[in-house]
């Protein structure tokens, strides 16, 4: 295999990432300074790293949460469009999938907004019509803890479904045309919105759970219901959920073809989560955390500590003997096809 090969591949492919917390970084400036600090810090990096489709997360740190979590959510969803209406000749704020196809043709990288465990709705289901009016198309129903739709992952052996709360806003983003993502949620919550969904899901940033047992990974059983909807499971690049001290890029490949033997090779992204820098960034020197739900907070895969270092998954890829066709699937094909299908698009 020869690097020109691996190079050629990876620009002829779609690549799409399900999860870069970088409104983290972006929001923690001066408002003034948002658009300006994503061009210089962050566009290059995705550029390098290849990235034609970016999911960015709203993730609400603990210190905004609960009083400050709806101002917080508010103040990172204008950095999104601030961000775009500042590089509008570099990116662009997608609300379906043909605004995503029309951002590629012309050479943008689309970005999609995400609530991350949506800690600013509260109990107000009618508020997710109101974050979509305003760009949201994905959002999650809790993070690690419990929320007032369901039990996240941190919580398991509470054994929790969703709430009543919960099932409603399931049927809402349903009707609005907002995807629903099964990262974070508990085991039973999850196994719940399989029973109730009628469209397509997402796992943004969710592992195999057989390959490393943690809470945060999927089982087999859940990721094969994810397929069988249409959906698509895309793959966590922490290095700490993919194996007890095996801090390999082969190790996260492994996760990958396991998945693709449970899913289908249709059905498997990247949902890369990229905490390294956006960690460094964001939290002052006195409140490292050592540890993160009984895993290391500070392991990183070499050279897949951030977006410029995609291009070595469709190297590893390539060495493990993949098919053209099943990279660029996996590296975004697949994921551009669920947009298309299911971003923004209310309930027919």
């Amino acid at each position: 295999m020869s690097e020109t090969r691996a190079a050629e591949l990876h620009r002829r492919a779609v690549v799409a990432d399900a999860h870069n917390d970088l409104l983290c970084a972006v929001a923690s400036r001066p408002p003034e300074q948002w658009s300006e600090f994503f061009r210089l810090q962050w566009l290059p990096q995705l550029q390098e790293g290849g990235v034609n489709i970016q999911v960015l997360p709203v993730f609400i740190d603990a210190v905004y949460r609960p009083e400050g979590a709806l101002r917080r959510t508010f103040q990172m969803i204008e950095a999104t469009h601030r961000i775009a209406e500042g590089n509008a000749d570099t990116v662009t704020l997608c609300a379906d999938g043909a605004d995503i196809d029309r951002a590629l043709e012309a050479g943008r990288i689309a970005l999609v907004l995400a609530l991350e465990g949506m800690p600013g709705i509260g109990e107000d289901v009618e508020l997710l019509e109101t974050v979509h009016r305003l760009g949201v198309r994905i959002g999650s129903l809790a993070h690690f803890g419990r929320s007032a739709f369901a039990d996240g992952s941190g919580e398991d052996g509470a054994g929790s479904r969703l709430t009543r709360l919960g099932v409603r806003a399931v049927a809402e983003m349903e009707r609005i045309g907002m995807m629903l993502d099964l990262s974070h949620l508990g085991a039973a919550g999850v196994d719940h919105v399989l029973e109730l969904s009628t469209r397509a899901l997402i796992a943004t940033h969710s592992s195999s759970r057989v390959l490393f047992d943690h809470h945060r990974n999927l089982t087999d059983a859940q990721a094969a219901g994810i397929a069988a909807g249409g959906g698509v499971v895309c793959v966590n690049f922490f290095a700490p959920y993919l194996d007890a001290g095996d801090y390999t890029i082969d190790r996260l490949v492994d996760h990958f073809e396991h998945l693709v033997s449970v899913a289908g090779i249709e059905h498997v992204g990247i949902g890369a989560d990229f905490m390294q820098e956006v960690m460094a960034d964001t939290t002052a020197p006195c409140c490292v955390e050592a540890m993160v739900e009984g895993v290391p907070a500070d392991e990183y895969l070499p050279g897949l500590e951030g977006p410029s270092g995609l291009p070595l998954i469709t190297e590893a890829f390539l060495r493990r003997g993949w098919r053209d066709a099943d990279i660029v699937a996996v590296l975004g094909g697949n994921m551009q096809r669920l947009f298309r299908a299911e971003l923004g698009a209310a309930a027919r």
